[in-house]
């Protein structure tokens, strides 16, 4: 991928919808920080039930149905061909924005829900929430406070060999060797705020849907460092 693969470009954060378990609700919670949306494939039929106008719709176009995609104005149909990368992928790649918020790749079928995951380690530099029924889920940058309060449950799931470093929970992680069949972090609690310290890009961070606002507010400030692209 180049600059020159953007579809989207946007200087504020942008709402992306999946064809998962989603619902306005949904939608309306995100548009809220994100107004510009755009459609993953068969994201778009949640977008036009929802008479939410698209900015672009992107992806193999395998599974939109014909009478959602006829509401969709051509010049806004980008279809990909290829068949090496998911929906999500195509999109979220094509998109040049400080943050995405995505809504509709949580939920329904698990291999789509695991897919999504991977897509968000296997690209670091792209912030991206992801927003489900009760939780948020997203790829903990090197370095966050989290605006958690006392028994907010905070779960740490390693996509690799990974460690950390906290303040604020009720288990530290601190010279901890996560990784995938080894030491996992899940339903760890809040005392209160929480820091986090991150050593490579392969752990995401599960936590309250409530707190999908306030984070996405610290994502966005200039201060924030995000991780580099894979190589």
């Amino acid at each position: 991928m180049t600059t020159t693969d953007y579809i989207v470009r946007d200087s504020g954060p942008v709402t992306l919808i999946g064809g998962g378990e989603a619902f306005e609700g949904d939608l309306e919670a995100a548009l809220a920080l994100a107004p510009t949306c755009v459609a993953a494939d068969s994201g778009a039929a949640l977008a036009v039930a929802a008479g939410v106008p698209l900015t672009a719709l992107i992806g193999d176009l395998d599974s939109t149905p014909a009478e959602v995609l006829a509401q969709v104005p051509t010049e806004r149909c980008h279809r990909i061909a290829e068949q090496e990368s998911t929906d999500f992928e195509k999109a979220l790649t094509r998109i040049d924005a400080p943050l995405v918020l995505g809504v509709g790749f949580t939920g329904a079928r698990v291999d789509h829900q695991l897919a999504a995951f991977n897509t968000l380690a296997a690209h670091p530099h792209l912030p991206c929430i992801l927003l489900g029924a009760q939780e948020i889920v997203m790829l903990a940058p090197p370095q966050i406070t989290l605006p958690t309060a006392a028994g907010d449950v905070v779960s740490l799931m390693p996509l690799g060999p990974v460690q950390g470093r906290s303040v604020g929970l009720e288990w530290p992680i601190d010279g901890l060797d996560f990784a995938p069949g080894g030491r996992i972090g899940t339903s760890n609690r809040a005392l209160g705020s929480v820091k986090l310290e991150i050593s490579g890009p392969d752990m995401l961070l599960i936590l309250p849907r409530r707190l999908m606002a306030p984070l996405a507010a610290q994502l966005l400030r200039p201060m924030h460092v995000p991780w580099p692209a894979r190589a």
